[in-house]
């Protein structure tokens, strides 16, 4: 099992697949108190408060839905929302609506799902020590060192034609850039085609087949692939190196907290009584906690939409 650290222009990632195994409160639920001096009031419905900790927690829940809004327009929106769900919630208890049935049905629900919350964000909390995340981290370290990266542009064409012309010129001393700003139909063109480093694995074979057979410096023939025709530069070539732990520390810190978490529950099922009537019982054996998997590593994560060199 490995846990690559690829390197990217825009930054680092640690490729690790998320365990879904806590609801979108847990790191709420997971913060100290909020000083009254850092909470203050927003508004009133009736004489009841709404503060600024209920706008954060209310963004926490409304999650995707505000994503495209610029903070102010997302505060007035969320606060707005409140208001309108104390006068509603108000008129609700009223009608006596936590009466009936359904609704015990799903306040129930909430307040299973509150309690998993908060037991699973202790639970991470208590795992992510410094001791575990380092581990994590020399075992994935040790996974990645010394493979081979590339860096290098391309300038991609629709015909062989086009690329010989392309080639033509960059023999008689033309600027591998400036041609790919002008000729390229990549979306990284603007860059002059600049596809930072990568390992064989991160780019069609053809494309790989020739970027790493390449010296630095030297420019290849037309290559095909399924994208178009590129020409090929190669600027520099060394072997991989594991990012520092600090730049990868946050990312380690999901992982340790998200991979304790599993555990736990895993633990909890290992010990419960489960019965499942919808399943014959040969089918119906408990699962294994998830796993974390082996994310492919990426280039450059600005270059990860292009039409060409695709990943396989």
């Amino acid at each position: 099992m490995t846990f690559p650290f690829p390197e990217t222009k825009t930054g680092l990632r640690f490729g690790l697949a998320s365990l879904a195994v806590t609801g979108c409160l847990a790191a709420l639920l997971a913060a100290g108190p909020v000083r009254a001096e850092d909470n203050p009031v927003l508004a009133k419905v009736n004489g009841v408060e709404i503060r600024q900790s209920d706008v954060a927690l209310a963004e926490e829940e409304l999650g995707p839905s505000l994503a495209q809004m610029d903070p102010a327009t997302k505060k007035d929106n969320v606060l707005s929302f409140l208001i309108d769900l104390r006068i509603v919630a108000k008129a609700a208890e009223d009608k006596k609506v936590e009466n009936s049935e359904d609704f015990k049905k799903r306040m129930a629900f909430t307040r299973s799902r509150l309690l998993m919350d908060s037991l699973l964000a202790t639970e991470g909390k208590a795992a992510t020590t410094d001791d575990a995340m380092k581990k994590v981290y020399e075992e994935a370290s040790k996974q990645i060192t010394g493979e081979q990266e590339v860096h290098a542009r391309h300038i991609l064409v629709e015909t062989e034609d086009e690329a010989k012309a392309i080639k033509a010129e960059l023999d008689k001393g033309g600027d591998f850039a400036e041609l790919a700003k002008k000729k390229s139909k990549d979306p990284g063109a603007s860059d002059g085609g600049d596809l930072g480093f990568f390992t064989k694995e991160q780019m069609v074979p053809e494309f790989s087949a020739v970027a790493f057979t390449l010296e630095p410096g030297k420019i290849s023939d037309p290559v095909k692939s399924q994208f178009g025709w590129h020409i090929i530069k190669v600027e520099e070539k060394r072997s991989r190196k594991a990012p520092d732990f600090d730049q990868v520390r946050a990312q380690i810190e999901t992982y340790v907290t998200r991979k304790a978490q599993a555990e736990y529950v895993g633990k909890l099922r290992e010990a419960a009584k489960i019965e499942r009537m919808d399943k014959p019982a040969e089918t119906a054996a408990k699962p294994d906690a998830p796993k974390p998997e082996t994310a492919p590593a990426k280039a450059d994560a600005a270059k990860d939409s292009k039409m060409a060199p695709a990943k396989k």
